[in-house]
């Protein structure tokens, strides 16, 4: 037996009374999905991508489908009996049951295109029930919605900084190496979050770059992005990691291991966990040993670091004198030391590279560099900017994005949720929103029927027809869906925009 619950547990408990505090005759409830600040956002973000909408709407569509509308009846309504113990009540199951027999959800979405870049306060989704008498429902989705809309959103939004981040400093140290740029930030987060968010963040990670760890992405672009079959939207390497070079080092040795694994993968990219004891050692010892072998390979062997900071770990330690970052000579330094040069210094001391026409300094096509752990956006550009004052392109090391970048946010990183905005009780209309005096303004939504025009300014208290056109369209109504994308296409838009 599977755990498999009744879609109507995927809600707040406090949720399940609010049909009967809806004012009396209501018919229908329009709300706004909308992110609505910036204020908490990693420094250099302005806007926020669209994103995730088709993705949490068919995930939505398919949960209904098959853990309340195929229940049979008698066993959908048992929600109904554990509300009842839940609430310490008699409680009204009638208006779920209602729900039942109609075999859909009875509402109508509609979002921003997906691949675009929005101000604060202009929604990505709105939702109306399309059925009289049906209102409570739109409430009913706010938290599923809510809990599953935040996460795409905002991991492609951050994704697209570190692109622009990486865009800058490639097309200034080496710009002919560009076509590296889908490749150069590598989404390392699957192990650190959860299902929903190896799937959901890592959609987002791939809406700027190709390369990712988290492989549920494959099968997600195509069942919700409609990626085609025969491709895959990702691409990785072969790597080590730490237990299997452990099984390696404790048997032949750390030298013999990068011999041995050199002749299993005599092709393409071999990513090599580097730091499972002495990474210095690794380069400056294993490396030179093993170097003819390197050098005589068809492809690059990666050397990956775990440890450490980031930074002084790839660039070499700066040295700090008075406090301040000084980089005169010191007679009590020897700055020929592995910790001083860094791992992209001491790869071109071994196996040097190329002088490129801006000047900067390419490694050797045979080996290069990845780091993976606590990267974030200040990081990458200090790395970039050490990079460059050595004399080396960026396009030298890869970084790895991981669960540090994707998993320290929440629903607020852009302030997201779901707030009603107009509704109709007994044939008359009303405009509603919310304006806490103690708030700084943040969470005043927005009121009315909502337009957002073809620059994406958003119009409040709209005519019915204004509201029926504009840029966000119907992508999900009474069960079927319409105006879908496709990932390559979301893409291409954000290429567009850097």
């Amino acid at each position: 037996m599977s755990f498999k619950p009744n879609s109507l547990f995927y809600s707040d408990g406090y949720k399940v009374g609010h049909k009967k505090m809806l004012a009396p005759g209501t018919t229908k409830l329009y709300g706004t999905w909308i992110p609505r600040t910036i204020k908490y956002a990693p420094k250099g973000i302005t806007k926020i991508v669209s994103f995730g909408q088709q993705l949490v709407v068919r995930w939505l569509h398919d949960e209904f489908t098959e853990n309340f509308f195929a229940l049979p009846k008698s066993e959908a309504i048992k929600f109904g009996k554990d509300m009842s113990l839940y609430l310490g009540t008699d409680f009204d199951a009638s208006h779920f049951e209602a729900l039942h027999d109609i075999g859909y959800l009875p509402v109508r979405i509609k979002s921003l295109p997906e691949g675009i870049e929005t101000n604060p306060n202009v929604p990505h989704m709105t939702f109306i029930n399309t059925i009289d008498g049906f209102a409570w429902l739109t409430l009913y989705l706010e938290t599923i919605l809510s809990s599953l809309a935040w996460k795409p959103s905002t991991s492609a939004t951050i994704a697209l900084q570190y692109r622009r981040n990486l865009e800058k400093w490639v097309q200034k140290t080496d710009p002919s190496n560009a076509w590296l740029i889908d490749f150069l930030c590598h989404d390392f987060s699957a192990r650190g979050l959860s299902p929903w968010d190896m799937l959901s963040s890592g959609l987002g990670h791939a809406t700027s770059f190709r390369g990712s760890d988290s492989i549920i992405v494959i099968p997600g672009a195509r069942y919700f992005y409609n990626e085609p079959e025969n491709e895959v939207c990702i691409n990785s390497v072969n790597a080590s990691e730490h237990s299997v070079s452990t099984t390696k080092i404790f048997t032949v040795g750390e030298s013999q291991m990068i011999a041995d694994w050199l002749k299993i993968f005599p092709e393409g990219i071999l990513s090599l966990v580097s730091d499972t004891f002495d990474l210095f050692r690794l380069i400056t010892e294993y490396l030179p040993e093993n170097k003819e072998a390197i050098m005589a390979r068809n492809g690059k062997l990666v050397i990956r670091p775990d440890s450490g900071d980031p930074v002084d770990i790839i660039c070499g330690k700066q040295i700090i004198i008075n406090d301040y970052r000084d980089l005169v000579e010191s007679a009590d330094i020897d700055r020929t030391k592995p910790e001083y040069k860094g791992v992209i210094e001491l790869l071109w001391d071994i196996f040097g590279g190329t002088i490129n026409e801006q000047g900067y300094k390419v490694l050797d096509s045979h080996i290069g560099a990845i780091y993976g752990d606590s990267i974030t956006l200040d990081r990458q550009i200090e790395m970039y900017k050490r990079l460059e004052s050595k004399g080396f392109a960026s396009t030298n090391i890869v970084l790895g994005i991981g669960s540090f970048t994707y998993q320290y946010n929440t629903r607020d990183t852009f302030g997201f949720a779901a707030k009603g905005a107009w509704f109709e009780a007994d044939g008359k209309s009303y405009d509603i929103y919310k304006d806490p005096a103690t708030d700084d303004g943040t969470k005043k939504s927005l009121k009315g029927l909502i337009m957002v025009d073809e620059n994406y300014e958003v119009h409040v208290q709209c005519t019915p027809e204004q509201e029926a056109g504009g840029m966000l369209h119907t992508i999900y109504e009474d069960g079927k869906f319409s105006n879908q994308t496709s990932l390559t296409e979301i893409r291409e838009k954000l290429k567009s925009s850097i």
